[in-house]
């Protein structure tokens, strides 16, 4: 419980960075994608932070923290005056559950008696109670009094013969009952609230074994209807808890990867169903055939309706479609990176567009409206990192085949790549500017293999000049001085090198016991800032390499992002222990903390017109801070 007592403290000490726009959906939490009942709003998860998403006004978010790890399931009540959201945790320690007031976007209380990770939530009807489930090392029943505040009992979720349990949900008119579902598991609860007990029933299913995933009870509480890893949908009677009905009827129908989310249409007796192959389908009732069905891009993990006709479906490849119950044809609403963003650039004067690199693709972004506006991908293959040219016609990349490939920003299409750049990878990019009037320019690289590579680069051919061999481990940033004469690279083998761009020899060399992360130049390339895993940032004299000061930047983990205002009085770094600082450069002091990554942060940035911080994370998670304007005053 470190991590709380240590954010509480920076937020104590320090002015917080206002956070203004994400771009990310955690679209690998089961129906992490809500609707909220007031019609306008949605509600879903990135990392440890809920998000509420203004449909009406785009761009509009508002942001509650307050969990310590992932959030794991989210939950809003009928009413929609109360949100609900579980996390995961270390093995060992609990698992909190927040009840949020959507009202007033704050924490009202906070449940602590899961251990490892919250499984699933659900409100009673009334607003009364909430059941929680853990995880499977927890394996338990918890049903909650939200008006007091405390547990009222708990139960084992499922007999020692049956597996783990994954499903959770409230009957729609009764208080004191709710279901569950799991592994050859499928189990009615009652909830007697005067002698503090809750007793299951199990529901007979045959000869039928499943593994439920997600189940779903109609208005009335007759039936419910359970999704499985098999790919059929269960009908089971709730009153006489019997086992009523399996469809697709055709086994060759069943849907591959099993059903992940399931939800019921209000206007007729259909049953819409999102799977793990992508597929969203139409179930008629009473056969449950297939109606109608379409195909998204990723695991479809959530379905929200939006009114009678339309609903939101939620994927694992973090996109968020909008789908026509009538018609069937989905329309791609937010997409987002769902895996690692390796590096972050702008254009060299301009703060309208941004490029992200992840293991998946390149994605370019409008800066200002947060949409994609273009994604670059080369299938099975990884991209670490990316620039633009300093005219801005081209988008430079580095991948991990070892070829440096230049794509046009505005259509995608491939300019040119240059073959066996560096052995097992490109790690790092930077160019100069054009050294003669027909456009000429150099690309300065660093790989995996420790070596800093120098290109030509003309119109019609890419020449190599020089191989600069002496670091021992992959090179993770190059730097290239403003006047072009020179460049510094950073290395995990401890050094940084600072080279001669023309005749091509070291001219300096800068040790620290550390996996250096990033390296960046004091505006008047006097000085050099370093950071890596040390937890330190070194300022260093760029003439002689000698060290000048180092500060204690972060208390428990690698620095790995760094970058510093143009005027040289502020730099902002990011790293594992998830915040993004902003430090005063004489100073040596923190001025701002941003708090809001759940996983670490790749890289940092500062807009060109320093208006905003951009952040990348591990998750896929892209965050646009505010740039303090107390600082601009102070310039």
């Amino acid at each position: 419980m470190a991590v709380t007592t240590e954010v509480s403290d920076l937020e104590l000490e320090f002015k917080p960075l206002e956070l203004t726009n994400i771009i990310g959906f955690g679209g690998a939490v089961p129906d992490g994608l809500l609707k909220h009942p007031d019609g306008i709003h949605t509600i879903y998860s990135l990392g440890s932070t809920v998000v509420i998403n203004d449909t009406k006004r785009p761009g509009k978010q508002e942001f509650m923290q307050g969990h310590t790890n992932i959030i794991s399931c989210l939950a809003v009540s009928k009413s929609g005056k109360l949100i609900a959201s579980g996390q995961v945790t270390h093995m060992g320690f609990q698992a909190d559950i927040i009840i949020w007031d959507f009202a007033t976007r704050t924490l009202l209380r906070r449940f602590t008696l899961h251990k490892v990770k919250v499984q699933a939530l659900a409100f009673s009807p009334n607003d009364k109670y909430l059941a929680s489930l853990g995880g499977q090392d927890d394996n338990s029943v918890i049903v909650w009094d939200l008006e007091k505040g405390s547990a009222i009992c708990g139960s084992p979720a499922s007999k020692d013969s049956s597996g783990v349990t994954l499903s959770l949900a409230y009957l729609n008119k009764d208080d004191n009952a709710f279901v569950t579902g799991g592994h050859s598991t499928l189990r009615v609860w009652t909830l007697d609230v005067a002698q503090r007990k809750v007793r299951p029933i199990d529901c007979q299913t045959g000869q039928i074994k499943r593994i439920v995933r997600c189940i779903t009870v109609d208005e009335e509480d007759e039936f419910m209807y359970c999704g499985t890893t098999t790919g059929d949908l269960l009908q089971v009677n709730l009153r006489t808890k019997l086992f009523k009905l399996a469809g697709p009827p055709k086994e060759k129908d069943l849907f591959s990867m099993g059903i992940l989310s399931v939800s019921l249409s209000p206007k007729d007796g259909t049953v819409i169903v999102g799977c793990g192959d992508g597929t969203i389908a139409a179930l008629k009732l009473p056969k449950l055939n297939i109606v109608k069905s379409a195909k998204v891009s990723g695991s479809v993990t959530s379905l929200a309706f939006d009114d009678a006709s339309h609903l939101f479906a939620g994927t694992a490849y973090s996109n968020i479609y909008y789908l026509n119950t009538t018609d069937f044809e989905p329309i791609l609403r937010t997409t987002c990176h769902y895996a690692c963003v390796n590096d972050i650039c702008y254009p060299a004067d301009s703060a309208e567009v941004f490029a992200t690199a992840s293991d998946t693709d390149i994605r370019i972004w409008n800066a200002k409206t947060s949409q994609e506006m273009l994604r670059i991908a080369v299938p099975n293959l990884e991209c670490k990192c990316v620039t633009f040219k300093k005219d801005g016609s081209s988008l430079i990349s580095g991948w991990n085949d070892g070829k440096i490939r230049a794509f046009g920003p505005q259509s995608g299409r491939l300019q040119y790549e240059i073959n066996d750049a560096h052995k097992p990878g490109v790690t790092a990019l930077a160019v100069t500017d054009p050294y003669n009037q027909y456009g000429d320019f150099r690309i300065v690289s660093g790989g995996e293999d420790g070596q800093v590579r120098v290109w030509r680069v003309t119109r019609q051919v890419r020449v190599l000049e020089c191989a600069m061999k002496e670091h021992k481990g992959t090179v993770t940033c190059v730097k290239i001085r403003k006047n072009n004469l020179e460049c510094v690279s950073s290395s995990s083998d401890g050094s940084c090198i600072i080279w001669d761009l023309i005749r091509y020899v070291r001219n300096q060399v800068l040790f620290a016991p550390s996996f250096f992360k990033a390296v960046v130049y004091y505006p008047d390339d006097s000085q050099l800032l370093t950071s890596g895993t040390d937890r330190k940032v070194g300022y260093w004299e760029a003439y002689d390499g000698s060290l000048i000061r180092e500060l204690e930047a972060s208390q428990s983990d690698a620095i790995n992002g760094l970058d510093i205002s143009k005027d040289g009085k502020f730099f902002v770094i990011g790293g594992s222990d998830k915040l993004v600082k902003v430090y005063r450069y004489e100073e040596g002091d923190v001025a701002y903390v941003g708090i809001g990554h759940s996983t670490d942060i790749m890289k940092v940035k500062i807009s060109p017109d320093e208006k905003h911080i951009v952040s990348v994370s591990a998750e896929g998670a892209v965050f646009t801070w505010s740039f303090p304007p107390a600082l601009k005053g102070a310039e």
